[in-house]
């Protein structure tokens, strides 16, 4: 949920929002949330799937945009988790052909992964056309990525859009539409759902969907592993990387091969190649095979869950 205030400033240690700032208190983070200072507001609107769509320019974050309350990216920080979460499954797998992008409504997972000069074919499931027109307009330089030629684009509900796909279809299927896995996620986590996933998935082909922060309470990445190993029944990892306008600072990825061909998702065996940029303006901000490596590394504290 988000708020903007409408009090003065001294009314801070009143527990009042200050004039000027958007609140954002994410679920399963009691206690906590992300203030961001609000410059101006761009566009606010409601369509058919959401109740609240809001684009507002911050005072240190660039712009900032909100569904529902909830934040979506940032203009400082969204290549972090972009980059990541294209880059980590694609460039572990030899010569990837096929991807399907569930959400990512943006364009910037779209934009990463036109860098990979295997790919013949880029599908993305995006369930609010709005969305999508509001990201054209208002953050041309990540929507780029609608400008691959490769690029199919299905509007509806992801879901029901996998349901349909034939089995093994594609070699890598990413999720952008839904809660992160951990102990406050819905769909992610049910089991009938991830076994839609997999059959998707052509013999050791990959997946990778948002998860938990280590530092988020009563996550228990061993009972997430556990489940995920059910039913991929290939290769499970989490990795993480900073992202700083998200819960904690930190974001988690959860990547599952599909039994067949064996995946080592730790060490990357299709590199980028700097001469291929796709439709993207300049090479990777975050991303690199080293970069890759690491986010596989645990913290003393959080070996235990692995």
């Amino acid at each position: 949920m988000g708020e903007i205030g409408g009090d003065s400033c001294d009314d801070i240690a009143a527990g009042k929002i200050p004039a000027g700032w958007f609140v954002n208190v994410q679920k399963g983070w009691p206690g906590e949330a992300l203030c961001f200072e609000v410059e101006k507001i761009l566009f606010q609107a409601k369509s058919k799937y959401q109740q609240h769509i809001l684009v507002f320019q911050s005072a240190s974050y660039g712009k900032v945009v909100m569904l529902d309350g909830s934040l979506q990216l940032t203009e400082k920080d969204e290549f972090a988790y972009q980059e990541l979460i294209t880059h980590l499954p694609l460039c572990s797998i030899p010569n990837p052909k096929k991807v399907l992008l569930i959400g990512g409504g943006d364009g910037g997972i779209l934009a990463e992964a036109s860098r990979h000069s295997s790919l013949e074919r880029i599908d993305i499931c995006e369930i609010d056309h709005l969305v999508i027109d509001v990201y054209k307009r208002f953050f041309p330089e990540i929507a780029i990525g609608y400008n691959d030629r490769r690029v199919r684009v299905h509007m509806g509900d992801g879901i029901e859009f996998l349901k349909a796909v034939p089995g093994g279809t594609y070699d890598a299927i990413i999720l952008d539409a839904f809660t992160n896995m951990g102990p406050n996620g819905d769909v992610v986590e049910n089991e009938s759902f991830l076994r839609t996933v997999a059959n998707a998935l052509r013999p050791g082909g990959v997946m990778c969907c948002p998860a938990d922060s280590l530092w988020s309470t009563g996550f228990s990445l061993p009972n997430v592993v556990a489940k995920c190993r059910k039913v991929f029944k290939g290769s499970v990892s989490y990795a993480w990387s900073s992202v700083p306008s998200y819960s904690s600072g930190m974001i988690g990825y959860m990547l599952c091969s599909k039994e067949g061909p064996s995946v080592d998702f730790k060490h990357p065996i299709n590199p980028l190649n700097p001469e291929h940029l796709g439709v993207a303006k300049g090479p990777p901000r975050f991303y690199t095979s080293e970069v890759h490596a690491a986010a596989f590394c645990l913290p003393s504290f959080a070996h235990g869950r692995a």
